[in-house]
């Protein structure tokens, strides 16, 4: 009877709950035509951008108020959420997608060998570096993404919680639209708005969108050529430097604390060689590279594998700020041009802790005094070495990532 009693009741809620929606959303996309005309058409015209070229941009188009991480017109952005399960680096290198990727890179090596080198002789960036990325971020052109570009960055610089900077981005695809000729709908991307098969950000196709096929135009929706140019031309441009490569696995002796990592504790290869870290695979660190800078990286403290990086390093860091990312992309094209296989130090079992156990511990290294990145839940280098610091001032081995121990010690 209870059960019965609910069912007519959510029977007569749910038209009222649909019309209410129906209303909101008829509400929001009035807002979103008043915000074209009011906010985004006089930057549009103060950038350049002709009358013609915005109303047949949004001739039509509707606010994508399906897309995550929105914030409705006048309502507050929600409290960053802390309690999902950290997802510990090793889930970032899944095997079975390393072997598909390396897989079909290599096929694609083979494939677009003419692209590559030429794209590696004009700009030194490595052809497995270039296939690497490809890879990554589209499986080498197979996940074309199919949202409507415009329509997604004007939403976002709408309502959601960088406006500002996807009203930029939403400019920047009007100037596509406008000087490269592209149709609007032709215009397609990811949910985040990113284009293409390299994902580049609209301001990014303008700045390093090239012409690999040479027919004129930077195709990186369908010419794999164009897409291959146009990646080795972002990293070229963001500071690859030719000579050297983007990293090594290595073994790092207890001696060398895991503190000293970081982009900011550099030094020379040959410096770190004579402190006794050695690449895995048994050979020398290469001649030409120990005058070279280099960081030590520890993804995951003591409990995973340990690196060397090089400036080159954090060239694919520009590409995407995720340290993994950048590790991601080294290994990968290593795999596609070496033939090597998963890193040789396994990924140890780490402690299940939620990304707001990780923020606990931060904000209590922070009232001792740490630098620990700022308490966002997510172990960077510097919570890992703030981390460290703590086991060693109090007398514990000092293992450089959080754990249910640290948690416990640190968090009344």
């Amino acid at each position: 009877m209870v059960l019965r009693i609910l069912l007519l009741i959510a029977l007569a809620l749910a038209p009222v709950s649909a019309a209410a929606a129906a209303g909101d959303r008829a509400a929001i996309a009035r807002q979103f035509q008043s915000w074209l005309e009011g906010t985004l058409w006089p930057r549009a015209r103060a950038g350049g951008i002709s009358r013609a070229t915005f109303e047949t941009a949004f001739a039509g188009v509707t606010p994508a108020s399906d897309l995550p991480g929105l914030v409705p017109p006048g309502g507050r952005a929600p409290h960053r959420q802390h309690q999902a399960e950290f997802r510990a680096p090793a889930a970032y290198f899944a095997p079975s997608r390393l072997r598909a990727l390396t897989e079909k890179g290599r096929r694609m090596a083979r494939r677009h060998a003419r692209a590559l080198a030429a794209a590696e002789h004009q700009t030194g960036v490595p052809a497995r570096i270039i296939l690497a990325i490809w890879g990554r971020e589209s499986g080498y052109g197979r996940a074309a993404p199919a949202h409507d570009a415009l329509r997604v960055l004007a939403t976002r610089a709408f309502m959601g919680a960088r406006r500002d900077y996807f009203t930029k981005e939403t400019i920047a695809a009007l100037r596509i639209v406008e000087e490269r000729h592209i149709p609007p709908r032709a215009l397609t991307s990811s949910w985040a708005g990113a284009l293409g098969q390299p994902q580049f950000m609209p301001s990014s196709y303008l700045a390093h969108g090239s012409d690999g096929d040479g027919d004129g135009q930077a195709d990186i929706w369908r010419s794999e050529a164009d897409t291959i140019a146009s990646i080795a031309t972002y990293l070229a441009r963001h500071g690859w430097q030719a000579e050297r490569d983007w990293g090594f696995e290595v073994r790092v002796p207890d001696t060398v604390p895991c503190t000293l990592e970081g982009p900011d504790r550099g030094r020379s290869i040959a410096a770190w060689a004579a402190m006794g870290i050695t690449r895995v695979s048994g050979r020398p660190f290469p001649a030409h590279e120990l005058a070279g800078e280099g960081y030590l990286m520890m993804p995951a403290g003591r409990f995973g594998p340990a690196f060397v990086a090089t400036p080159n390093f954090y060239v694919l860091k520009d590409y995407n700020m995720s340290d993994l990312y950048a590790l991601f992309i080294g290994h990968l094209g290593d795999r596609i041009a070496f033939g090597m296989g998963d890193f040789t130090a396994p990924w140890r079992p780490l402690d299940k802790l939620s990304r707001g156990d990780i923020a606990a511990i931060q904000r209590a290294l922070e009232r001792r005094g740490a630098d620990v990145g700022g308490a966002d839940g997510l172990p960077g280098y510097k919570t890992r070495r703030a981390i460290g610091a703590w086991h060693a001032a109090t007398g514990r081995a000092p293992r450089c990532f959080p754990s249910a121990a640290v948690r416990r010690a640190l968090v009344p």
